[in-house]
C-alpha cells in the first residue's frame, strides 16, 4: 500500500494546484503536444521504445512535473551509451499532457496505439485520465508518481511506492478507502521528542481538508496539536508565528503552497521563532532551498524532509553516485532520483525476460509482481506489490529523513532502512 507520507505528499502537491486555480491561473491546453527524441538503430537490434508522460505544462507551472521525466532519461541515455538493453538501444518517447485530462488521453492514445510503445516509465501526471485505457491495453506502467489514486486504483500500473490494494479498476484501494501510516510523526515523537505540533492551513477546502489529514495522523501518535488556519487572500503569517511562539510547538506541519511556506518562514524570522523542525515533503527535496527560503535562514535551518527514496546527497553510495554523475552539473532534486530508479526498475525487469529466452509485457509484470521487494541497486526503500483482500491494521515502515544544513544541503538522519516502525494504518478518502 501507499505509505501515509506519500498520501500526504500528493496531498501537498494536489493543494498547490487547487490553490493556483482559486488564484485564478486556470487551466490550459500543453504548450508543446508531444516532444520525441531522436532515433537512432544500434546493430544488435531494433530500439525498445518506452513512453514518458509528463505534466510540463499544467496550471502549477515551470518544472514542478519534470524531475521524474528528467532521471529517466539519464538513466536511459546512460544506458544507452554503454550499449543499450543487451545490444538494443532504448527509445524514449516523452509526452506532456499539459496537466489535463484532454491532454493526458491524448498522450495515452499517442504514445501506445500510435507510437506502440513497448511501457511506459515515470508517469507523472496531474491528471492520469488514461489510466483506464493504459490497464485496458495491458502496457504495463512502472515507477509512476502517485499523484493521482489511479496506482491503487487499476492493473497493470506500478507505483514507484508500491502498493497493496486489490487494484481491480473498481476503486482505489478497499472499496475507495487507502490505507497508510504514520511512521513520519512516530519518527519526530522518538528522535526529536516532539510532543506539540503545529498545524498551519489556508481558510480554503483542500488545504483543510489537508489539514485534518495531518491532524489525525498526530494525534494518533499523541501529539497535543495546535491548528492554525490563515486567510487565503490576506494570510496574516505574523499571527501564526506569535502563536507558535506561544504555544511552544516543537514541530510544524503545513497545509500550503510553497509561496505560504517561504512567508510563514520569512515571518517566523522577523520575530525570532524557531521550531525543532519544520517538515516537509518529497516534492521539495531539491537544491533549491537556498533560494527559497534566502530570507529566512533560521527557518532555513529547521527544514527536515521525509520520504521512500535515498537521499541524492548520499554520495558515499555507488548508486547515487551513479546518478550524479549522470545528472552533471544540472540542479539536482530527490523527484529525479526517482525516476532514475523507476527506469532501472524496468531495466533491470526487461534484462529478466531477457535471461529466460522472451522479452514480453507478461514478463516484465511477472518481475513487477514477485514477491521480493525490489530496491533499485538501494535507492529504494523496499517496494513490492501484494494484493491483499483486507488492509493490515500496522505494519512495519521505514521512513529517509534528511535535514537542511547550509553548506551541506540535504543531511540524511540515519540509515532508511533503520528508520522503521510498526504503526497504526489509517484510513482516508483520496
Amino acid at each position: 500500500m501507499s505509505p501515509f507520507r506519500a498520501a500526504e505528499a500528493v496531498a501537498a502537491l494536489l493543494l498547490a494546484v487547487l490553490l493556483t486555480l482559486v488564484a485564478g491561473c486556470g487551466s490550459r491546453l500543453p504548450e508543446r503536444a508531444f516532444e520525441t527524441r531522436p532515433t537512432v538503430t544500434p546493430s544488435g537490434g531494433e530500439p525498445l521504445r518506452v513512453g514518458i508522460i509528463t505534466s510540463t505544462t499544467s496550471p502549477v507551472g515551470g518544472q514542478t512535473f519534470t524531475g521524474p521525466r528528467d532521471g529517466a532519461r539519464a538513466y536511459f541515455d546512460a544506458l544507452n551509451a554503454r550499449g543499450g538493453l543487451d545490444g538494443r538501444r532504448v527509445e524514449v518517447e516523452t509526452c506532456d499532457d499539459g496537466g489535463s485530462g484532454v491532454g493526458n488521453n491524448a498522450c495515452v492514445h499517442h504514445l501506445i496505439d500510435e507510437r506502440g510503445v513497448f511501457a511506459l516509465v515515470a508517469t507523472t501526471a496531474l491528471n492520469y485520465a488514461g489510466a483506464p485505457l493504459v490497464a485496458r491495453a495491458g502496457v504495463p506502467d512502472i515507477g509512476g508518481q502517485p499523484l493521482t489514486p489511479a496506482y491503487d486504483t487499476y492493473p497493470h500500473l506500478y507505483g514507484v511506492y508500491g502498493s497493496s490494494a486489490p487494484r481491480t479498476g473498481r476503486a482505489p484501494g478497499w472499496d475507495g478507502t487507502l490505507y497508510g501510516g504514520t511512521e513520519v510523526y512516530r519518527y519526530f515523537r522518538e528522535k526529536l521528542g516532539a510532543r506539540t505540533a503545529a498545524v498551519v492551513s489556508y481558510n480554503q477546502a483542500a488545504s483543510a481538508a489537508y489539514a485534518r489529514l495531518i491532524t489525525r495522523g498526530l494525534r494518533a501518535e499523541g501529539y497535543r496539536v495546535v491548528e492554525e488556519q490563515v486567510d487565503f487572500a490576506l494570510p496574516n503569517f505574523r499571527a501564526v508565528a506569535a502563536d507558535l511562539r506561544a504555544e511552544h510547538a516543537d514541530v510544524l506541519f503545513d497545509a500550503m503552497d510553497t509561496h505560504g511556506n517561504v512567508r510563514l518562514c520569512e515571518a517566523m524570522q522577523s520575530l525570532g521563532v524557531r521550531v525543532a523542525a519544520k517538515v516537509t515533503n518529497v516534492q521539495n527535496w531539491s537544491s533549491a532551498v537556498p533560494r527559497d527560503y534566502a530570507r529566512a535562514p533560521g527557518c532555513r535551518a529547521s527544514l527536515w524532509v521525509t520520504g521512500s527514496s535515498r537521499n541524492y546527497e548520499d554520495t558515499g553510495q555507488p548508486a547515487v553516485r551513479a546518478f550524479r554523475t549522470a545528472m552533471g552539473d544540472r540542479p539536482l532534486s530527490q523527484w529525479q532520483l526517482e525516476g532514475w530508479a523507476a527506469a532501472m526498475w524496468f531495466t533491470d525487469a526487461a534484462r529478466s525476460c531477457l535471461a529466460r529466452g522472451a522479452l514480453t509485457r507478461g514478463c516484465v509484470e511477472d518481475f513487477m509482481n514477485r514477491p521480493e521487494p525490489y530496491t533499485a541497486s538501494g535507492l529504494l526503500l523496499p517496494v513490492r506489490f501484494e494484493h491483499l483482500a483486507r488492509p493490515p491494521a500496522t505494519r512495519n515502515t521505514c521512513l529517509s529523513v534528511a535535514r537542511w544544513q547550509d553548506g551541506r544541503g540535504w543531511v540524511s538522519q540515519g540509515e532508511m532502512t533503520r528508520n522503521c516502525a510498526t504503526v497504526p494504518q489509517l484510513g482516508y478518502r483520496p
